[in-house]
């Protein structure tokens, strides 16, 4: 079995080799959650969409293995109006300058194609994302795989380590979920250019998940925050292996990226799997702060707004006792601000107005 990590691996953004600095970074970063685990930051000039899934499938168009979601009845094509839309209650093109995935299942990676078609921002994820873009006219040169262990300079002082990690649900109950794979050439679209959403058709998983810990350098000090978008508390502890690689524990991965950073603590986790997961990742990164995502569903159509409100009480009452507050949402692109000296909520609504979004959501609980 060969073991692989890639940590010492660089990659620059729009700046000379050797330009990033202490104190280089943006004083602040401004963070959105705008639905499920699609994020964007804005670190001064640039600006990072992570996943960016607005397209809706319904619920009735998968079928099939331990999850119910490994087929898929019809083939799809991304809601080009919708992402469009989302783009430009951001500010336009020129506030997307990279494209991130952490795995590549439909919910995450189906609507990157359309992202890069609209802005033509670099693409980092897994080889899957990269494979599942070229279906739908994105040049090979436009994505770069990500295999877990890269150390990235993004601009000067902001920098990314990329987190091998695993995906959520359990090997044993449904594999063509939770157990790692990668697709080996790019899928082949119908004569509509649609592709096959199931996660055991044209978007599995990309090999597991992929974490980013991303770190910055600001004039006044040293922040970061660190965002995985799935988790199973199974085997977080266990070594991925594909095609007989091993990529290394996820837990074990996150302890070797803080160490390479020079951190023994983050200002703000970004991240899902509830209370399981929440046990063994919390004593690796310490975060002051904790923002729930992707457990607003996978199917309730994103212009209606926040569906119901974010309720775990298990996971609440463990974040209260480990002093980490909870960065409750409220609305789609809900927005905080992320600095040396933590999170802060922003009042500025008007991504929301623009489409159609109140400030706050009125809504209720989660139907059971």
């Amino acid at each position: 079995m060969r073991y692989l990590l890639h940590w010492g691996v660089t990659l620059i953004l729009g700046v000379a080799a050797g330009a990033a600095a202490a104190g280089d970074g943006p004083a602040q970063v401004e963070i959105t959650w705008m639905s499920m685990a699609n994020m964007h930051y804005q670190a001064g000039a640039l600006g990072i969409l992570t996943d960016g899934y607005f397209s809706r499938i319904p619920e009735g168009e998968f079928f099939g293995g331990g999850g119910g979601l490994a087929w898929t009845q019809h083939a799809h094509k991304p809601e080009v109006a919708q992402v469009r839309a989302v783009l430009e209650s951001l500010g336009g093109p020129e506030r997307v300058n990279l494209l991130l995935t952490g795995h590549s299942h439909w919910d995450h990676a189906f609507d990157t194609s359309t992202w890069w078609h609209l802005t033509g921002a670099p693409i980092l994820g897994p080889q899957s994302t990269c494979l599942e873009v070229q279906a739908d006219r994105v040049p090979a040169s436009a994505c770069r795989a990500l295999w877990g262990g890269e150390a990235l300079v993004l601009a000067p002082g902001i920098s990314l380590r990329v987190v091998r990690w695993n995906h959520s649900g359990d090997p044993a109950i449904n594999p063509e979920q939770h157990t790692p794979r990668e697709l080996s050439a790019p899928p082949v679209p119908d004569a509509a250019g649609a592709l096959r959403a199931g996660v055991a058709e044209d978007f599995p998983n990309g090999g597991g998940n992929r974490g980013f810990l991303f770190v910055v350098d600001g004039p006044r000090g040293r922040y970061a925050w660190f965002y995985q978008n799935s988790a199973s508390a199974v085997d977080l502890d266990s070594p991925i292996v594909l095609d007989d690689i091993d990529y290394g524990a996820p837990i074990v991965n996150l302890e070797h990226a803080l160490r390479e950073a020079g951190l023994d603590r983050v200002d703000l986790w970004i991240g899902t799997g509830g209370a399981a997961v929440a046990r063994q990742v919390v004593p690796v990164i310490r975060p002051r702060a904790y923002l729930p995502i992707h457990w607003d569903g996978l199917f309730e159509p994103f212009r209606a707004g926040m569906p119901w409100r974010f309720s775990d009480p298990e996971l609440e009452v463990f974040l209260e006792e480990q002093g980490i507050e909870l960065l409750r949402p409220g609305q789609f692109m809900d927005r905080w601000v992320i600095d040396q000296t933590g999170v802060k909520r922003l009042p500025d609504d008007s991504a929301k107005a623009l489409l159609g979004f109140p400030p706050r959501a009125a809504v209720k609980p989660r139907p059971r």
